[in-house]
């Protein structure tokens, strides 16, 4: 059974950016997002995916991936998805033996940037970056799915910082 177990953490500068392997814009909408899972469509570069997220039990829920054609991926984001879109720049950034994806948001959600790890155990120990700060992955307001019915930038009470 796939498994995906993740750490969310706010980030707290730039330091990251030098850093960087790569990067990648990612577009991706909802096609329905509960309690239960989600049902996310994806598209980051020239490749398209369909993807199921179940409940999160800690840090680690069930996560499928499947690929499907960019050009349907493209009509069902424009066309089927639910609430808005998430479009974020992703970075690969390596630190000490484990690779960050530090996630730049755009749109309704600009100004936001945060950090996830993969880890292949809920205890694995791992490096905090200097440039890491306050721990989300407990937090569904950080969950693309909310971020696509109420974005960042919405929130009540948020100042516009990166917090």
């Amino acid at each position: 059974m796939p498994t995906e177990i993740e750490r969310k953490f706010l980030v707290l500068s730039d330091a990251w950016r030098a850093a960087t392997r790569r990067r990648e814009l990612y577009r991706q909408g909802y096609l329905s997002s509960g309690e239960a899972c989600s049902v996310r469509v994806r598209v980051g570069g020239e490749s398209a995916w369909l993807g199921l997220k179940g409940r999160v039990d800690g840090a680690t829920r069930l996560e499928y991936e499947y690929p499907i054609p960019l050009a349907e991926a493209h009509e069902i984001l424009d066309s089927l998805c639910m609430h808005g879109r998430v479009e974020k720049v992703r970075h690969w950034v390596p630190h000490e033996g484990h690779e960050w994806e530090v996630d730049e948001f755009l749109g309704a959600n600009q100004g936001l940037v945060v950090a996830e790890l993969e880890l292949d155990a809920e205890d694995e120990p791992y490096a905090r970056p200097e440039w890491l700060g306050l721990e989300v992955t407990h937090d569904v307001r950080y969950f693309n799915s909310q971020l696509a019915r109420q974005p960042w930038r919405s929130w009540p009470g948020r100042d516009g910082s990166r917090a």
